[in-house]
């Protein structure tokens, strides 16, 4: 009832006021972006400048939002057929929700949040149970931003939380972004349920080096696309393919950069890579 209250007020608010809570959202997380960045780091171990460039995207995000009066815009067409003409308008549809992943604790959430709420949606958000201090900063600044009771809501929890969200009457549209199995039981399971959904799962991604490429710059950006956020991303670089007589140059290039990567507490100077987000993962990426 308070989620449906809020929407309610909110869908009735000109997308012109909407924004003003964004506006004032994105000079908040300006103002505590060191904090929120160090939260990032130490709750999901990537390095400080990753997480400085995590929060800088999701800022963008917030910052982009804030032009839905425009990208909102529907359309007329007179006389598309004889005798009819055709008007498309945009609406809320009411409350949404996002299930997002532990890679990135504060970008993925504001792939959707600022939108939901610009767009007249109340919007419920459940971070990953591993990561689940940085979206609770973020959420005490949308208070301070003075959103209205009921429009955003944080949810924490495991699957029994996934599958409330799934289920519930009430939410009409989820957003999910994480593994591609559990992509697949978000989908059928919403999709049962008549919601609209949207699931982006894993990837695995594969970089040719040909035997003319500039070995030197072919390694430094493989380095980074492989071994940014500790490889735990979609764009990771996960497989090198070198050809002809790219193995013989390219491949032992790799392997002496690999071993020299400085690895370590995501907070201290110099540390190229922090540590993967568990001991099960490490154990599992060890395994390989």
């Amino acid at each position: 009832a308070r989620l449906a209250a809020g929407w309610v007020r909110l869908a009735r608010t000109p997308p012109t006021e909407r924004i003003q809570y964004l506006f004032k959202l994105r000079n908040l997380l300006e103002e505590h972006f060191e904090d929120i960045a160090r939260t990032i780091t130490l709750e999901a171990g990537k390095t400080i400048g990753e997480a400085r460039g995590e929060l800088r995207r999701g800022i963008e995000n917030v910052e982009v939002a804030t032009g839905i009066p425009s990208l909102s815009m529907g359309y007329n067409v007179e006389d598309i057929a004889s005798g009819i003409d055709e008007m498309m308008i945009r609406q809320p549809l009411g409350v949404v929700a996002a299930i997002v992943p532990f890679n990135f604790p504060c970008m993925i959430p504001l792939w959707f949040l600022p939108y939901a709420i610009a767009c007249g949606n109340c919007f419920i958000l459940k971070p990953s149970e591993r990561v689940p201090l940085s979206m609770q900063k973020v959420f005490a600044l949308m208070d301070k931003a003075g959103l209205p009771p009921g429009v955003v809501s944080l949810v924490n929890g495991a699957k029994e939380a996934v599958d409330a969200l799934l289920d519930h009457p009430d939410i009409r549209a989820i957003s999910f972004v994480g593994s591609s199995p559990v992509a697949r039981y978000i989908y059928e399971r919403s999709a049962k349920a008549g919601k609209r959904v949207q699931c982006q799962g894993g990837a695995k991604n594969r970089v040719v080096v040909m035997p003319d490429a500039d070995m030197d710059m072919s390694l430094k950006l493989i380095l980074d696309s492989a071994f940014g956020c500790a490889g735990q991303r979609c764009l990771a670089a996960s497989v090198a393919v070198p050809i002809g007589e790219a193995q013989k140059t390219f491949t032992p290039m790799l392997l002496e950069a690999a071993a020299a990567r400085r690895v370590g507490f995501g907070l201290e100077p110099r540390v190229e890579m922090g540590p993967v987000i568990t001991a099960q993962s490490r154990e599992r990426i060890g395994g390989l």
